[in-house]
Formats: structure tokens, sequence, C-alpha cells
């Protein structure tokens, strides 16, 4: 394996990060929502939510683009999806898991805003409990007031991400395995409309079962159900793991239906071609699209101590990624010219991890999709990344 010393090494310059809920008390059962609405007032837009039970609440500010974030505890959202999602200030709003227990509204607005105020009602007149909050223009100055206050109290209550239980001291190879999305953010849409952290989670599931059957591996699943994680999170999560491979699981969409294949990535800040650029610029969308503040976060590599261990990490990454197209090929999905390919994935950041993105094929292509969502097609795709981890670990401690 690499050198080792690079991992003690590094060790003190890893930085913990998390975001704390304050005030969120421990989910009972989710929360019925059978209705949202937007309202526009004179001099105001609300945001109203129907529910089931009085919930509890944390609403904060988020710039780049301009977002307002509510975090409640686990909902069951019941509400008419199809509802119109745009009015006043508001230009769109989405919702989902954000994590065990806690589920993320997010309202992205045209500009600028500042909270006149957040209300829970109790039921009354047929009504069920109501919350809602109103919002209105403002200037940039009250704007990043108000977002620096949020930004100060969250520095003073972060805590560590909790670490996965260490493997046993043995010849065991720790396997990280990570679903790409999920939670708030579904990723790729699908020519049916499933969702891309679906297939992600089944791939990454069969992947976990297979090698589980080894007794030389020690895998585990970055999340094991639909919980947004951070990219942040899932960097942190492999090197806390110790992990010896770190496989991130995706699959791919396009606005050309005939494109179809797979492809499997490694790091690099200067992408292969135009088509990894921009996929590599899509998926670290991934903390925007579900409300993380990125601006409170250092980076994990800096240093010129990293960046030598990267450099021989990134080689590993390469040797596994020349092992998993021709193993994926086998499987019956088609495998995209080139598939090997370069690109910035924030998600491979992991300087003392060997790490990989495997896009499984495009949802956006009937005939991948088709595959992608068929059992059959799943536990072929996982049985051929786990034979190209058998070939990898063979060729390094043979």
């Amino acid at each position: 394996m690499f050198n080792r010393f690079f991992r003690f090494a590094l060790t003190a310059l890893l930085i913990i990060a998390g975001n704390a809920l304050a005030g969120l008390a421990v989910a009972a059962p989710a929360i019925d929502v059978s209705s949202v609405r937007l309202g526009l007032h004179e001099d105001k837009t609300r945001f109203v939510m129907e529910m089931s039970a009085e919930p509890k609440y944390d609403v904060f500010l988020l710039a780049d683009p301009y977002r307002i974030v509510i975090d409640l505890p686990e909902l069951d959202w019941r509400a008419d999806e199809t509802a119109g999602r745009q009015k006043g200030i508001v230009q769109n709003y989405r919702f989902g898991l954000f994590k065990k227990d806690t589920s993320r509204v997010v309202l992205d607005v045209g500009g600028p805003v500042r909270i006149l105020r957040t209300v829970v009602l109790p039921p009354a007149s047929g009504k069920p409990y109501r919350f809602f909050i109103d919002i209105q223009k403002t200037d940039e100055a009250t704007f990043q007031k108000e977002l620096a206050e949020r930004r100060s109290n969250l520095s003073e209550r972060s805590i560590a991400l909790v670490a996965p239980e260490p493997p046993t001291p043995s010849r065991k190879y720790t396997i990280v395995i990570d679903a790409g999305h999920g939670g708030i953010d579904p990723g790729a849409i699908g020519k049916s409309g499933v969702y891309e952290k679906k297939i992600t989670l089944a791939v990454a599931k069969k992947i976990h079962e297979v090698l589980s059957k080894n007794s030389k591996y020690n895998p585990i699943l970055t999340r094991d159900d639909d919980t947004f994680l951070s990219l942040r999170e899932r960097v942190t999560f492999g090197r806390q793991a110790k992990a010896d491979l770190f496989i991130s699981i995706h699959a791919d969409s396009i606005g050309r239906p005939n494109f179809r294949g797979a492809a499997v990535y490694t790091l690099s800040e200067n992408a292969s071609d135009d088509e990894a650029a921009e996929l590599a610029k899509s998926e670290n969308k991934s903390d925007l699209i579900a409300g993380v503040d990125l601006s409170v976060q250092d980076d994990t590599v800096q240093g010129i101590l990293i960046d030598l261990a990267q450099r021989e990490t990134m080689n590993f990454s390469v040797r596994f990624a020349e092992m998993v197209t021709p193993e994926i090929a086998k499987s019956g999905m088609k495998t995209r010219g080139r598939s090997h390919r370069f690109a910035g994935f924030r998600v491979l950041k992991a300087p003392d991890v060997p790490s990989v993105l495997v896009e499984l094929g495009y949802l956006s292509n009937r005939e991948d999709e088709r595959i992608l969502k068929s059992n059959t097609g799943q536990q072929r795709l996982a049985q051929a990344i786990a034979n190209a981890v058998d070939k990898y670990f063979e060729t390094i401690d043979p």
C-alpha cells in the first residue's frame, strides 16, 4: 500500500466539518405536510406549510445565490408537488431529508431579503397547524449583517462528525462505498422520473453485500438510507474510516438522449474534456442545492505535505480506475470511449485515500436507464465493481 507516513502526518491537519442544528429535538413519527402555498402581500411574500403537529424549526439565510433555509423535524411530504413554486421574491422552493431526523426546505430568492417573522399557528377553523414565514426585500448591507450573525452562532455550536468504528487490526481492507446524492438532493432525474439518489443507493448496497462475503474486506456505506450528506462529510467519512479505497457511485444525465455508457473519474483540477468539466461542475453543486453554507468551510487539502501525499494517492486511484472499466463492460453496460476520465470532483479530494467516482450510465438514455433500474442490471454492475476491487488489491498487496 502507499506510504502510511502521510496518513499519520495528515491527521493533525484534518478539519472536521458539521452542521449543528440548535433546538431540534430527536424526531418522533414524521410530521405530515398536507399543503404548501405561497402568498403575495403588499410589502412581503409569505410561505405557508400546513402540518399535522407543531414543529420545532431553525431558519437562516445563505448567499451566492440568495436562499432561505428552514430545518424541521422529519416530514412526510403529502402536499401537491405540482403546485406553483414561484411568487413574489420566491423563485423556487425544494424539500427533502437533510440528515437523520431532519428535513430541510430551501427557498430560492431573487435578491437580498430579511425575515420579518416566523410563526406556528395552532389548529383553528378546521385548519391544522400552520407554519409560515414572511420575507421582504432588503438592502445588501442589512442582509450581510444578518448573515454574519448567523455564521458566528454556527461556529460557536459546530460539532464533529461521528466517525465509523475503526476496522480491527488485521489484513482487512476498508472500502468506503459512497452512494451519491440523497435526501433533499435527488441528483439527476431519469426519462421515467426515477431519481439518481435511489439508483446509487441500490447499487451501493449491492456492492456492500458482495464485498461483505469476502473476509478480506471491511466495506462501509457512507449512507444506507435516503439521507443527505455534504461533499465535505463524504470526504471526512472516508478519512476517518482510514479507508484503503473510496468508491463514489453516480449516474449521469445529459440533454442528448442518444448518449449512453459508463465512465470512471479520478481527481484532476484539469478536466480531461468539456463533458468531464461540465459533469464535475454539476456534481459539485450538491451542497449548494441542499442549502449548505460553503463560506464557513475550510479546505481539507492544504499545504505542501498534503500535496505530496495526494500525488501518490492519485496514482493508486488511477490504477483502480483502469481496472473498473473493463469489468463494467463485461456486465452488459456499455462503456464510453475514453471511459477513464479526469475532473475536479470535490468528493475525491481526500489526500490520503485512493478515490474514484463511477458514473454507472446515463439516466437520460432509455437503455441505460432500463439497466440501472433493474435488479439484474444493478447486481451485475455491483459484481463488476467488486471484481475490480479484488484485482486492485491483488496487485497492491499480492
